[in-house]
């Protein structure tokens, strides 16, 4: 049988078969795209405020049974260049607003503004002078290659002209740069981290270490968008000491949750979750539930975060596990085209196949109709209808092998019959002597 005939004969069961097809392939690539189970988040140094945040994301996201790998750096920068490469394995990191090459948001997306990192101005309580003054003659630790605090430190002492008088800089960690301060080996620490850091607390409660202020803090403000003015409050760190013993003016930038853009969107709800559960919380910088925000410092928000902020999480998650919850999302939205074509055919189809079953009667009708008016015709004239005998065996011939389902078998016995009466009567007309 020709592929022809094969279509017109069995095109109902080849358009099911096709369609569930390609029903069967959809799901099968769905289920290729499931969330992963496992994902790589860079932080920060050991013990610095990014790790340990990073150690509550992975809790939380335990929950959820979602591994999250820990991977220790030394800072934002770092952070960004595992982002951007593909093959470092990493998919979201916590990165500093503002630093530096942070403008190249190429293939990242950020969930979000998480919490307040302020810039850190210890010294020795023996060093004397304020501001720049402070800071002539001595080594000062600025942060580890890769790190935020770095990369804006030395954007600062470029600007304000106080990198020459520096006596000698440092590329130290926080916790390494607070044991130097502590022990007398260094001057002055800058960090750029959390209020929560255990370095930052253990050098506000230390007597031998100061807090220096910003005296431009406005101007910084307002030479870098993404840095803002806190004060951190007289007596917060000791009441009854009075540490420290006057309000202190702090400049500050937002850390951001960024993501490289082919996390699975499942992971990224799972990501958001868990950042309004770690940063809703008040803090001496913020107010309550003024984190996670809808903010994007450098690299734009992705879509999920833009709808995570204005309607929460998927509501599928509130029955379902995230994984499920993200196949059964998919499916929806594979089978309203499908059955928005469905639907329609559904209707459409059983009357097309009851026209074209008939069609094949009705035209041979057609040709009876036809012989039968040549035929009145050839009697008026006195033609030859030998040529119409033929014309109808022929058409006798194709009822006789015509096939169709058994509930047009009755229009098919209906034209034989019709058939036999036209050639009957041609007959008898032949068989009438001429007067």
């Amino acid at each position: 049988m020709r592929a022809g005939d094969v279509l017109r004969h069995h095109w109902p069961t080849i358009t099911i078969v096709v369609t569930a097809a390609a029903i069967a392939c959809a799901a099968l690539v769905m289920l290729r795209n499931l969330p992963p189970h496992r994902i790589v988040m860079a932080t920060g140094p050991e013990g610095d405020a990014y790790y340990e945040i990073g150690k509550r994301y992975r809790a939380v996201l335990a929950k959820a049974d979602v591994e999250v790998q820990l991977v220790s750096t030394a800072g934002s920068v770092e952070n960004l260049a595992l982002l951007h490469d593909p093959h470092a394995g990493a998919s979201v990191a916590l990165i500093q607003g503002g630093i530096p090459g942070s403008g190249d948001a190429s293939g990242l997306e950020s969930l979000g503004t998480v919490f307040y990192e302020p810039m850190w101005w210890f010294h020795r309580r023996e060093v004397q002078g304020t501001g720049i003054e402070g800071l002539r003659g001595r080594k000062v630790s600025i942060g580890p290659e890769g790190s935020g605090t770095r990369a804006l430190s030395l954007d600062l002492m470029k600007r304000t002209g106080s990198g020459t008088q520096i006596g000698e800089v440092l590329a130290l960690p926080p916790q390494p740069a607070g044991d130097k301060l502590v022990a007398g080996e260094i001057d002055v620490a800058f960090m750029m981290t959390a209020w929560e850091a255990p370095v930052v607390q253990r050098l506000l409660a230390d007597e031998r270490v100061e807090l220096n202020g910003f005296p431009h803090a406005d101007a910084f403000v307002a030479l870098y968008p993404f840095l803002r003015k806190v004060v951190l409050p007289r007596g917060v760190t000791d009441l009854a000491k009075g540490r420290p013993p006057d309000d202190v003016v702090l400049v500050a930038a937002k850390a951001s949750l960024v993501v490289r853009k082919d996390l699975h969107p499942a992971i990224q709800y799972l990501l958001l979750n868990a950042a309004a559960e770690i940063h809703a919380s008040p803090s001496i910088f913020h107010r309550p539930n003024e984190f996670p925000a809808a903010e994007s410092v450098d690299i734009p928000l992705s879509s999920e975060a833009v709808r995570f902020y204005k309607s929460g999480m998927p509501f599928l998650n509130d029955y379902f596990p995230f994984w499920m919850a993200a196949l059964i999302g998919k499916l929806v939205i594979l089978l309203i085209p499908i059955a928005g074509v469905l639907y329609p055919m559904s209707r459409l189809l059983p009357r097309l196949y009851d026209w074209m079953m008939r069609s094949k009667v009705v035209r041979m009708y057609g040709e009876l109709r036809l012989l039968e008016h040549e035929m009145i015709d050839a009697r008026a004239t006195g033609r030859d209808t030998r040529d119409m005998v033929a014309r109808l065996d022929s058409l006798e011939e194709q009822a006789n092998h015509l096939r169709v389902p058994v509930a047009y078998v009755s229009m098919l016995y209906m034209l034989r019959n019709h058939i036999g009466l036209v050639r009957d009567d041609m007959r008898k007309h032949a068989e009438k002597p001429a007067e």
